[in-house]
């Protein structure tokens, strides 16, 4: 499996955005599904947003709507995440990675090819 690689984290105020990437490496993520999950210390990982191939089925949890924004470049195999109006809560190792179930789509049993994760860390 390829692993893909994520980046664009970092600290940021209460309120401020970032945008993480999910570069994927050659064809490895073609014709499959993507998403954004993140852990924090201590707890689970969970969903946070997914896209479906062609980009038009678009997923995301609760606690994001309205602040998130999923979106891809297949031209550039690269995913990814707008996130604005972030929060401390939202502070979080952030994976991105390949969906192969698509009725897992909201569950990471339905993923494979994880990168190694983008640290976001929001400050209060």
């Amino acid at each position: 499996q390829v692993q893909p690689v994520e980046s664009g984290g970092g600290l940021v105020q209460a309120g401020g955005s970032l945008r993480l990437s999910c570069a994927a490496s050659g064809r490895a993520f073609s014709g499959y599904g993507t998403g954004w999950f993140r852990q924090a210390p201590g707890k689970e990982r969970e969903f946070v947003a997914a896209l479906s191939w062609s980009g038009t089925m678009t997923y995301y949890a609760d606690p994001v709507k309205g602040r998130f924004t999923i979106s891809r470049d297949n031209a550039k195999s690269t995913v990814y995440l707008q996130m604005n109006s972030l929060k401390p809560e939202d502070t979080a190792v952030y994976y991105c990675a390949r969906r192969y179930m698509a009725r897992q789509t909201m569950s990471a049993l339905g993923y494979d090819s994880w990168g190694q994760g983008t640290q976001v860390t929001v400050s209060s």
